[in-house]
């Protein structure tokens, strides 16, 4: 079983996204499931997603303690909370940052930095600071654990052909090292 854990803020389509990735999955014949965490419900509000991706039925329906993957949406977020606690000692993470991979500075047990200026892209495409569909091309890239089609899809059934590209640019423009 694979978790993921993603940080953003309320506006920002964080647990939107979490509902692609395990709508991806289940197309794909595997199993998923999503659950939300609001602390305060208001937009600019740190918001937390937990994902849960396998090949067989799921049976927890808890927050992810140990991440294999942390997307975050809102580099900013980082200033308020530890997106790194728990994470596995062979973790992923997916950021929007247009800071190159190599040139941060990520703890040991970050094994994959996948970087990507979604916030730019974002504005460019959509005319507004929404990453989550780009958020997930990158993580497309990072970790192949969903099909870009899939997530493509189900983004532009929701939010309209623009998603579909936004997708696609983020999967296209996401650099990734592996450590």
């Amino acid at each position: 079983m694979k978790e993921i854990r993603l940080h953003g803020r309320g506006g920002m389509g964080t647990v939107k996204a979490a509902e692609i990735l395990v709508y991806a999955s289940v197309m794909e014949g595997n199993y998923g499931n999503s659950i939300p965490f609001f602390g305060f419900e208001r937009q600019g509000a740190p918001v937390t997603s937990f994902v849960r991706l396998d090949d067989k039925p799921i049976r927890p329906k808890n927050q992810v303690y140990n991440p294999d993957a942390v997307i975050v949406l809102d580099p900013t977020i980082m200033n308020a909370v530890d997106v790194f606690e728990g994470m596995t000692g062979s973790g992923v993470l997916v950021l929007n940052t247009a800071i190159p991979p190599e040139d941060l500075d990520i703890p040991d047990n970050v094994k994959t930095v996948a970087t990507v200026d979604a916030t730019k892209i974002s504005l460019e495409l959509l005319g507004r600071p929404i990453t989550n569909t780009i958020m997930l091309g990158a993580f497309v890239k990072a970790t192949d654990w969903v099909r870009l089609e899939a997530v493509s899809e189900r983004s532009g059934d929701l939010f309209g052909e623009k998603n579909i590209e936004a997708v696609r640019a983020g999967y296209e423009q996401t650099a990734v090292v592996k450590r």
